[in-house]
């Protein structure tokens, strides 16, 4: 099983839920690596609405692990891409098609739906009509609060950030807007001064 019991945190950390079957006039599914895993699950328990969904899925480092058993859930549509990056388009235009009554479902990595989630909203779609479930990775996306740049995939603490190169404390603080977690310099006052690394949740 790829589930994670995340530890009690600050208010503005996200809270992920899990995935049910409702009622809507359409449906958007949207999941990245172990991710499919609740696809399926949620297939199972509900297979006519899995048949009228759009299913958007982004193995990353799983590669065909999960896809034939998500293709034989039976989805409506389902379009198999290699980044959040290229689906994003896609994506957009789903959102921008959609019609009142659209449910989406978020599944896998908090980067993944982070990201997503963002998009939704942005679009215009009810916080009430998303659902999520944490899935596999434990990673995060971050945010530089100096020069404001994206890392994905952060797995220990610090960490050095992908653009700017500072050293950067892993922080629970969490920006919807961009689904992403914000992190901080760890030496802006002593310069040099780096905290031992260690892994998340460790």
């Amino acid at each position: 099983m790829t589930r994670f019991t995340f530890p009690p945190s600050i208010a503005s950390r996200p809270v992920w839920g899990t995935l049910l079957p409702r009622k809507g006039t359409a449906f958007l599914m949207i999941a990245d690596a172990e991710g499919a895993e609740a696809l399926i699950d949620l297939a199972k328990a509900a297979p006519d609405l899995m048949a009228a969904a759009d299913v958007v899925y982004l193995p990353k480092g799983t590669g065909t692990r999960f896809s034939d058993a998500l293709r034989a859930a039976g989805p409506g549509t389902l379009y198999i891409g290699p980044s959040f990056d290229a689906a994003e388009p896609r994506i957009k235009r789903m959102l921008a098609d959609a019609r009142m009554g659209l449910q989406i479902f978020l599944t896998g990595t908090e980067g993944l739906m982070g990201r997503a989630m963002a998009l939704a909203l942005a679009a215009g779609t009810p916080v009430d009509a998303i659902q999520t479930e944490h899935r596999g990775s434990v990673a995060r996306r971050m945010q530089c609060v100096h020069c404001k740049g994206f890392t994905e995939d952060v797995m220990t603490d610090p960490f050095v950030c992908a653009h700017c190169g500072l050293n950067l404390f892993v922080r629970d603080h969490y920006s919807r807007r961009f689904g992403a977690y914000q992190g901080v310099c760890v030496d802006a006052e002593d310069p040099g001064v780096i905290p031992p690394q260690k892994e998340l949740y460790s």
